[in-house]
């Protein structure tokens, strides 16, 4: 069982990244799972990353723009990110989401996330 670890959501510490966006990340080698918390009105703004992103929307909606192309993903759906495509992100009501990123969000693991 060498490099088995049981990761506990509510052992881990809630990051507040603005007054708008908090979130708790559980890193492996490869891949990285984020639980995500956005008030309404959040905005993440434009950006593109290595990272193939899965974002699973638990509660609220969000309105994304991928690639110039304005998507609404509600509760109980899940959309795929490629590798570097450019996107971004509104709520459109507190919104709580699960996202999945491979290979792992280098720049969140060290802190050097704009």
């Amino acid at each position: 069982m060498a490099n088995v670890r049981l990761h506990r959501w509510d052992e881990i510490a809630l990051e507040k990244i603005t007054e708008m966006i908090s979130q708790k990340i559980v890193a492996g080698e490869r891949e990285m799972l984020a639980q995500i918390y956005l008030k309404r009105g959040a905005l993440v703004p434009m950006h593109a990353h290595d990272s193939e992103q899965m974002t699973y929307i638990l509660q609220g909606a969000l309105k994304v723009v991928v690639d110039g192309e304005e998507i609404t993903v509600r509760e109980g759906e899940v959309l795929h990110i490629p590798s570097r495509v450019p996107h971004q992100a509104e709520a459109l009501e507190d919104t709580f989401e699960l996202d999945v990123f491979s290979p792992v969000r280098a720049d969140w693991i060290s802190e050097r996330d704009d």
